[in-house]
C-alpha cells in the first residue's frame, strides 16, 4: 500500500515502516538487458545452460546492482509525496549484498524511513532498504539510501 504524503509533512516521517512493495519476478530478459547497458556479459548472468551446470548456485543469477537499482521502483511503490517539484535520488551511505538473486525468483523491499532532515530548499530521507527473496531466510540486499524532495 502507498503512503501519500504532502512535501509540508515529510518532517513526521522519521521512524515510519512504509511496509512491503509488490512482488516483482526476476526474468532472464531483464538479467541480459541490464548486462547490454551495463557491458557485463559474466556467464553467471547470462549463460543459463552453463550457469545451471557450473554456478555454486544452481541457475543464472541477476547482477547485485540490478537488484540494486530496482529499490527505486519498489520506493515509488512504497511513497507519493505530493506537492513537491523536484525528487532526487541523492545516493546510498551503505550497501550489502546478502544473498544472490536466481532468475525466476520473486522479489520484494521494505522501507524503513530512518531519518528526516531538513536541508537548503528542500527535505531529506534516510531510508532503510530491505529486499528478500520469496522464500528465503536471508535478505537479497540491504542498503540506506537517501532521497531528497524539494518544493
Amino acid at each position: 500500500m502507498t503512503t501519500v504524503i504532502d512535501y509540508a509533512e515529510l518532517g513526521s516521517l522519521a521512524g515510519r515502516d512504509l511496509g512491503w512493495s509488490d512482488w516483482m519476478e526476476v526474468t532472464q530478459e531483464r538479467v541480459n538487458i541490464f548486462a547490454d547497458a551495463t557491458d557485463d556479459h559474466q556467464w553467471i548472468h547470462v549463460d543459463p545452460e552453463r550457469a545451471f551446470a557450473e554456478s555454486p548456485f544452481g541457475a543464472p543469477i541477476a547482477h547485485g546492482f540490478l537488484t540494486l537499482s530496482l529499490t527505486l521502483k519498489f520506493w515509488s511503490e512504497l511513497i507519493d509525496v505530493t506537492n513537491v517539484t523536484t525528487k532526487v535520488n541523492y545516493g546510498l551511505d551503505k550497501v550489502r549484498f546478502v544473498s544472490p538473486v536466481k532468475v525466476g525468483d520473486k522479489i520484494r523491499m521494505n522501507a524503513i524511513v530512518a531519518d528526516v532532515q531538513e536541508v537548503k530548499g528542500g527535505w531529506q530521507i534516510t531510508v532503510d532498504q530491505t529486499i528478500e527473496v520469496e522464500g528465503s531466510e536471508r535478505p537479497a540486499v540491504v542498503a540506506r539510501g537517501l532521497q531528497r524532495y524539494y518544493a
